[in-house]
């Protein structure tokens, strides 16, 4: 069940109800900052849970950039520890990366029944969580660029929004949401199989990230250039051979433009790569794949990689499938994320990785 920008008729009466629900977001990052005000647009009284480690509650107005100028201000909460947040809501959502999940779980504990939504990129979050609490849980996948700006968050290109179920009955929370979500502005669609969807959404998350913080390249040049796509294709080629071992099928996620890329690893790549390496190039707005500000624009050394392209090499290991291409740009990664200095040689030369994914096939 897709929903747009419109309401469905009939709904004035579960806007009215959702106006009086309460959520708390732990992260208030970009995604977080997005999640968490585009729910405050549809109505709900919505709190940022960051890390600024105490002080008083802040009633701020959150700025939210469209990708096309348009701006929209709401009022949320900001606090930087659990005590200070509502002590009843209605959700929660952990919109941090993975590494620094366990921590955020850890907020979460204040709240032990409240139903839970995890936005994370990457495998394993939900199983995390599930270890972790009782609650019912509710897995997302967002597809909408988003970063930082002034004032709050800017969305970069459109996209939307996946929900599917993990644990518990969530479906008339599920509903609510997908109402709630697109009378903020940000469709969504329903997903009933968790992991597919999860995985799905990690075949995009893979396209030009991982090279592109090796070889510290624009996406487009990575397609365009013939060992690049080499790489590209191979490593997405592993994923789906995994997700076949898995029995699970891939997911179209509104705005995730999976299926059409796959449609068009089909094609020769002599014809394929100028057409991808342009949509491709285009396809996050402007804003630079996460490993890539990680290794080569000063983030921290934390990556997480080992949930996007290690999930991939892991779940191949234990199924006995092959997947050369994401171990190896997995280990490089986090060699590079420990010493930036390890990064140089593969700075702009895709011949030279592709090489050393080779070897990594053969064995040698």
């Amino acid at each position: 069940m897709s929903k747009g920008p419109e309401s469905p008729p009939g709904a004035v009466a579960a806007r009215e109800a959702v106006r009086r629900r309460v959520a708390v977001v732990v992260g208030a990052g970009a995604v977080g900052s997005f999640l968490g005000g585009t729910l405050a647009v549809a109505g709900w009284d919505v709190t940022l849970l960051g890390r600024s480690g105490g002080g008083e509650a802040q009633h701020a107005p959150l700025v939210i950039e469209g990708p096309r100028r348009r701006r929209r201000t709401v009022a949320v909460r900001r606090v930087g520890a659990p005590e200070l947040a509502p002590a009843n809501p209605d959700l929660l959502i952990l919109a941090v990366k993975m590494f620094d999940l366990a921590g955020a779980l850890e907020a979460a504990a204040r709240w032990p029944e409240v139903p839970l939504i995890t936005a994370q990129n990457g495998i394993g979050a939900e199983a995390t969580a599930a270890e972790a609490r009782t609650s019912p849980l509710i897995a997302a996948s967002l597809t909408t660029a988003v970063e930082p700006a002034p004032g709050g968050v800017a969305r970069r290109r459109t996209g939307g929004l996946g929900l599917a179920p993990v644990r518990g009955d969530t479906t008339a929370l599920r509903h609510e949401l997908a109402d709630a979500f697109a009378d903020g502005g940000l469709p969504n669609v329903a997903c009933p199989d968790a992991a597919a969807m999860k995985w799905s959404k990690l075949l995009a998350n893979l396209v030009g990230n991982a090279t592109s913080g090796l070889l510290d390249m624009d996406v487009g040049a990575i397609w365009a250039n013939p060992a690049g796509f080499e790489i590209e294709r191979r490593q997405l080629a592993e994923a789906l051979a995994v997700m076949r071992a898995l029995g699970l099928q891939v997911v179209s996620l509104p705005g995730g433009q999976v299926g059409a890329l796959l449609l068009g690893l089909r094609v020769p790549g002599v014809l394929a790569r100028p057409l991808l390496a342009l949509a491709l190039g285009r396809a996050r707005g402007g804003k630079p794949p996460s490993l890539r500000i990680r290794l080569r624009g000063g983030g921290t050394g934390q990556t997480e990689v080992r949930w996007l392209n290690g999930a991939v090499a892991e779940a191949g290991a234990r199924l006995g499938i092959a997947t050369p291409v994401n171990a190896t740009l997995a280990t490089l990664v986090e060699q590079v994320a420990s010493n930036p200095g390890a990064g140089d040689p593969w700075r702009g030369d895709p011949t030279r990785l592709l090489a050393a994914c080779d070897k990594a096939g053969t064995g040698t």
